[in-house]
């Protein structure tokens, strides 16, 4: 990465060295929130936030969000052992992330720009934290923008004919190397076999509420269709084409007024943004997802 990134980097390090979040799914039942809360309370941790969800208080499913600060934290891996107890009794789906411990995004790109560079600048921000292994594309379009970040840039082209090879590529250099995969309108069908590798761990956005003008060219669709509101949504990917958990969603009204090359540029301007709350909130461990949909805390 570049200075930039770097001097962001140590600024986070040094504000949530003692930061921690755990995230919870089971069955609602009594106890729950005073037995998480008194495991903390026996560590001097301090809780800075919680948010819990219930889908019926009687025996529905119960989401939790806990985040909190304790001393010397950096890879305690006591916490994570010393809470199975707590785990087991209440048959609880769960992790513990630190938050220094920095999530690793690989991006896959096409031609199209505006979402790899939306990601690139709250990079360097600092509104996006995380490390940027590689950026991976179809196409050479983009190598000098993404080198100029120092990050790796892989060109990969993809055919018909080569797609199992080029996908075979592309997981020999993500093994062991990244934590999520966001697609940055990467113009490309993943495979059974590549989602089966990091399942729930690969963001896309897609133009439009889904399912509306799927397939090729969406906005000239939706002019001739004379569309009112155009937007955009973010989710994990899923074997089942466009179905997968819906992380979030945005709109923008429009009118007679504009022309496809209206709707294409609004509708990117839609995209970039969906895409980088939706990977913002999965980098801060803020989604659940559960039976195909998501709580985002």
């Amino acid at each position: 990465m570049n200075a930039k990134m770097n001097h962001r980097l140590q600024a986070y390090f040094e504000r949530n060295q003692n930061h921690a979040r755990l995230l919870i799914t089971c069955l609602d039942q009594p106890g729950i929130v005073a037995a998480v809360s008194k495991f903390l309370f026996d560590r001097h941790a301090n809780i800075v936030q919680s948010d819990q969800y219930s889908t019926d208080p009687e025996g529905g499913q119960f989401f939790m969000r806990v985040a909190f600060d304790v001393l010397d934290i950096k890879h305690d891996e006591n916490l994570r052992e010393d809470f199975k107890t707590i785990a087991e009794k209440f048959d609880m789906d769960w992790r513990i992330s630190f938050a220094d411990e920095l999530k690793r995004v690989a991006i896959f790109v096409s031609q199209q720009e505006h979402c790899l560079l939306e990601l690139l600048w709250q990079l360097q921000s600092g509104d996006l934290t995380a490390e940027v292994p590689m950026v991976i594309s179809n196409h050479p379009d983009h190598r000098e923008l993404v080198e100029s970040f120092n990050i790796p840039f892989y060109h990969i082209p993809v055919t018909k004919d080569t797609k199992k090879e080029a996908e075979a590529e592309q997981l020999a250099l993500l093994k062991d190397k990244v934590d999520v995969i966001v697609l940055a309108r990467y113009m490309q069908i993943l495979s059974p076999e590549f989602v089966s590798q990091h399942p729930g761990k690969i963001i896309n956005i897609h133009h439009s509420f889904l399912p509306a003008f799927v397939g090729a060219k969406p906005y000239e669709r939706a002019y001739e269709r004379g569309v009112k509101l155009i937007g955009a949504t973010s989710h994990y990917v899923t074997n089942d084409l466009d179905e997968g958990p819906i992380i979030e969603q945005d709109i923008h009204r429009v009118n007679h007024h504009h022309r496809v090359d209206d709707l294409k540029r609004i509708g990117g301007q839609i995209e970039r943004s969906v895409l980088a709350r939706a990977v913002g909130w999965h980098l801060e461990d803020r989604i659940i997802s559960h039976n195909n949909k998501t709580v985002v805390f």
